[in-house]
């Protein structure tokens, strides 16, 4: 069941409404996967008092929304990066086919008129996958940490990898758009969580050692990495 929702006329935005029994208040931020905004709040919380809430926040929601490009829905013609190079969405008509790369090209065939983005979304979890999985394993190896109980992938918009104590990784499948050495440099961020659980000195000692020039390729995404969300797969 999806969660329930508030649309707001000022500014015109829908915030989901997320309720969970460990939030202790209310936090708002942007959906950078589905659009809009999502409010996670306590259980038992009164909807006027999240409307009286909402109110407070929209000065914030709207300079917030201003500064998120425009989605764009994926359609024959439309241009998106692969591996960091933009290349043209283009369907053939033919038997279906799963999409390939030819010639600053993303091609697909097919009957027209069936959507395009799932099977897009698909061909770029399957490129992340066979990136990550490898990447990750070999910077896990060179500092001498067991390989990751696991390797998953979702389309999350707050955070480009994770890892958890149980040693299990998950990456932004959207990483497959991004230059090759920004996603190598988010598995060997995450490896270096199997050693250590924080963001302190040792841990960045660690990124440096895998990878002496990381310092780049997190500005890259701090800068341009919202680029990627803006592409909406799912079908109208």
């Amino acid at each position: 069941m999806d969660d329930p929702f508030i649309a707001l006329d000022d500014p015109p935005v829908r915030v989901r409404l997320r309720v969970s029994s460990r939030a202790r208040r209310f936090t708002l931020r942007l959906d950078a996967t589905r659009g809009g905004a999502v409010l996670t709040l306590p259980p038992g919380v009164p909807l006027a008092e999240v409307r009286r809430f909402l109110m407070r926040q929209s000065g914030w929601l709207a300079r917030a929304l201003a500064r998120v490009p425009a989605q764009i829905a994926i359609a024959a013609g439309t241009r998106l990066p692969v591996a960091g190079t933009e290349v043209e969405v283009c369907l053939r008509d033919g038997p279906r086919r799963a999409p390939r790369l030819e010639s600053g090209r993303l091609v697909l065939s097919g009957p027209a008129g069936l959507p395009l983005g799932p099977r897009i979304a698909a061909f770029l979890k399957m490129r992340a996958r066979d990136a990550l999985v490898p990447t990750a394993h070999r910077y896990a190896g060179m500092l001498g940490r067991r390989a990751p109980t696991s390797v998953s992938l979702r389309d999350t918009g707050s955070r480009w990898g994770s890892c958890s104590t149980a040693g299990r990784l998950s990456f932004s499948w959207r990483l497959a758009m991004a230059p090759p050495a920004v996603l190598d440099y988010v598995a060997a961020h995450e490896a270096a969580h199997l050693a250590e659980m924080n963001h302190g000195p040792r841990f960045w000692a660690l990124v440096e050692r895998l990878m002496p020039d990381y310092r780049d390729h997190r500005a890259w995404l701090k800068r341009d990495g919202r680029r990627l969300h803006r592409f909406r797969f799912e079908p109208d």
